[in-house]
């Protein structure tokens, strides 16, 4: 083989060499995985046992023992929560996941008009932003009443070019109350929560928001529809149909009515979606689940790049 023969065979067996280097950077593509669970009732109150009722005592320790366990599994980077309590209870939740592996120690915690039960951010990743609303409120005919939860609005940098905006809710629950009706006390919330998402937009079209938390409603109902948006708009957002093992998508299962519905979701911004790998997304089953909650886990992966 002549010079020029030799130089021509290293120069490619160079570009062979990158490319495979290339394609091996590429298939080590980090993975986030995200987790959002209703922890249900991870914080004192009244509870009911051996017949009497006993004051503000906190989560059984059998349940909370259950929850650590099943997110010792799922092993998240970032973990939005409902039903929590004070700082003192973040603090309880955040502590025992350090025990067992999993340090979160990034935390933004958020609350509306419900004095007991907040929502709760925790983050292995820096939160660069907060923004969180605890004040908002809506009318019903002549009354005025308060997001109940609020909304909890945290920016997490998993890197420079990998921001993600997390906003978390519990919308009303589905429990009559002699306020007002509670299918129109979630529509209004829904209808607030759809206008902090639009202001988010307004600021910038490619925001990568995931909104996700429990919503207290079925899929086909007009605040599901509202938080969604229109498709042709900036700020469409994308509902991640998720599903466990068996290929169900229920979430949450009332005992007493031997009931299973889905009112946690989990919605993304078109700035997000790219990132996000459904294949990787789930609903968290385990057999025992409802030892820890009456809510099982959802579970979404979001790639460190395109």
């Amino acid at each position: 083989m002549n010079l020029t023969g030799l130089i021509r065979r290293a120069a490619g067996l160079a570009f062979f060499i990158v490319a495979v280097q290339a394609s091996g950077q590429s298939a080590k593509a980090e993975r986030f995985t995200f987790c959002g669970y209703n922890l249900k009732n991870w914080l004192k109150m009244d509870r009911f046992e051996d017949g009497r009722t006993i004051p503000a005592v906190t989560k059984p320790e059998d349940e909370k023992n259950r929850v650590i366990a099943i997110l010792e599994a799922i092993h998240p980077d970032v973990l939005g929560v409902c039903e929590v309590g004070s700082d003192e209870d973040v603090a309880d939740l955040q502590s025992r996941l350090k025990s067992a592996g999993i340090d979160l120690p990034h935390v933004e915690r958020a609350h509306g008009g419900d004095p007991t039960r907040s929502l709760a951010l925790l983050s292995r990743f820096p939160i660069i932003a907060r923004n969180s609303q605890t004040k908002l409120s809506y009318q019903i005919g002549a009354k005025t009443l308060p997001f109940q939860r609020g909304i909890l609005d945290a920016t997490v940098e998993f890197h420079p070019q990998l921001k993600v905006n997390f906003l978390g809710v519990h919308l009303k629950s589905m429990r009559e109350v002699p306020e007002a009706d509670e299918a129109l006390m979630r529509r209004n919330e829904a209808h607030l929560l759809r206008a902090h998402i639009d202001n988010a937009i307004l600021r910038n079209t490619q925001a990568r928001i995931l909104c996700y938390g429990d919503f207290n409603e079925h899929r086909n109902e007009p605040a599901i529809s509202e938080i969604i948006g229109s498709r042709a708009s900036d700020g469409f957002m994308t509902d991640l149909t998720l599903r466990d093992k068996n290929g169900q998508v229920w979430t949450h299962f009332w005992d007493a009515a031997d009931s299973y519905s889905r009112l946690d979701y989990a919605f993304c911004s078109r700035g997000l979606r790219p990132y996000i790998d459904l294949r990787q997304c789930r609903i968290h089953h385990e057999r025992d689940f409802e030892k820890a909650s009456d809510h099982r886990p959802i579970v979404i992966t979001i790639k460190d790049r395109l």
